[in-house]
């Protein structure tokens, strides 16, 4: 049983001592790289209508989106280990800020493709660079101020997607722009507060080698680490499916008008701002193979349950059922990130991620799919088997 009131003495830990500013500038990187994307899904019936895209269509859109964030990973994880965490969390701000202007300004559906593209691109040098940066400022509490900013980004996913499904009324792109400044402020906050940290001496991956591949799989092929990565994938192909489609098929199926699906979208990462931090915390107490389980069987309930409840108070509650998935991450990523060793933890954590979000970036198109052919609810029927499946193997790991 995970204690709140420690929890929650833990999280001002993290917050109040001398780090706190760099905290907050890593936190708010990832309060706009996750809410601007995300705020895809809520816009999704405005771009379909603007750019006459179907489901498969837009599933593709989406699964574009997070393909090139999948791609972007390993070179920013290289590149955070070759010139340093601050360097490649401010250049990701700055690449985001001018490819969502050009997402703001599309003419086109190409010119949305590509643009968008570049967007995946640039944020995706922000993800492994923070993981490797807290670790390495946070060495002993390094699972609660990753849940901290993990928080944050689903803070950025419910007032981000919020505030851009008010906007959509008067004009969508207007919803993507006003995170172009947003992204500036962060850039410079980040530039002046985290802390250098050029590349490693000791750095093993200074150079594309032979013999540095060779090392970085040996780390990242441990069967712990491999058994882990798996759970990751089934994990995030089931947020990427979940997330991109959620306000649709509230729309579309359950007949819900577009602020109320905004609304519950809204809800689903408002709860996740608590269970992140909470998933962290167990994680530092209790371990993998305990807090994992729990996660994700409540993930398959909500799946299953989501296509039989009708009334808006039963959705409200599946919706936050469905939540406790964000915190499935927190708890893989956190042990994945302190079980690479420094010298290369930033290239093995963005060979990580790359594989899993290169993986589970088909999600959403294959969902799409599902629904344009009339099977939408069967579609989080398999999603809830899935959930099912991760949930079973996180038993199968040792306790720590």
């Amino acid at each position: 049983m995970v204690n709140t009131a420690t929890v929650g003495q833990r999280v001002r830990a993290v917050w109040d001592d001398s780090r706190s500013r760099t905290l907050l500038a890593i936190s708010g990187g990832w309060f706009l790289s996750m809410g601007v994307r995300l705020t895809y899904p809520v816009l999704l019936p405005f771009l379909r209508g603007t750019y006459d895209l179907s489901l498969t269509a837009a599933g593709f859109l989406l699964s574009l989106l997070w393909m090139a964030y999948a791609v972007g990973q390993l070179p920013g994880g290289i590149l955070a280990d070759k010139f340093g965490e601050r360097r490649i969390l401010t250049i990701s701000t700055i690449i985001s800020s001018i490819a969502i202007a050009f997402v703001a300004a599309a003419t086109s559906t190409w010119v949305l493709f590509v643009s968008t593209t570049l967007f995946g691109l640039g944020t995706a040098l922000y993800g492994v660079s923070r993981f490797t940066a807290l670790s390495e400022i946070y060495p002993n509490k390094d699972g609660s101020a990753i849940g901290v900013t993990m928080a944050a980004g689903e803070a950025g996913n419910v007032v981000m997607p919020a505030i851009a499904g008010v906007v959509a009324v008067v004009a969508w792109q207007l919803s993507f722009g006003i995170a172009i400044p947003l992204f500036v402020l962060v850039g410079v906050s980040l530039w002046l507060f985290v802390p250098e940290q050029t590349a490693d001496d000791d750095s093993a991956v200074d150079s594309v080698s032979l013999e540095s591949a060779r090392y970085v799989l040996a780390e990242i092929s441990r069967p712990s680490i491999l058994l882990v990565g798996l759970l990751q994938i089934l994990g995030y192909s089931i947020w990427q499916a979940f997330t991109g489609f959620y306000p649709t098929y509230l729309i579309e199926v359950k007949g819900f008008s577009s602020s109320v699906a905004a609304g519950l979208f809204a809800l689903f990462f408002a709860v996740g701002i608590l269970v992140q931090p909470l998933s962290g915390n167990a994680y530092d107490r209790i371990g993998l193979n305990r807090i994992l389980p729990l996660l994700m069987g409540l993930t398959a309930l909500g799946m299953f349950f989501v296509s039989f409840v009708e009334s808006f108070w039963a959705v409200v509650v599946i919706t936050i059922t469905l939540s406790s998935l964000l915190g499935q991450a927190t708890v893989t990523l956190s042990y994945i990130t302190s079980a690479l060793p420094r010298d290369m933890r930033g290239t093995g954590l963005g060979a990580i991620r790359t594989v899993y979000m290169g993986l589970g970036a088909a999600s959403p198109i294959l969902f799409g799919a599902f629904a344009d052919r009339g099977f939408f609810d069967e579609g989080f029927a398999v999603l809830s088997i899935v959930a099912a499946t991760v949930c079973v193997l996180s038993l199968r790991f040792p306790h720590r």
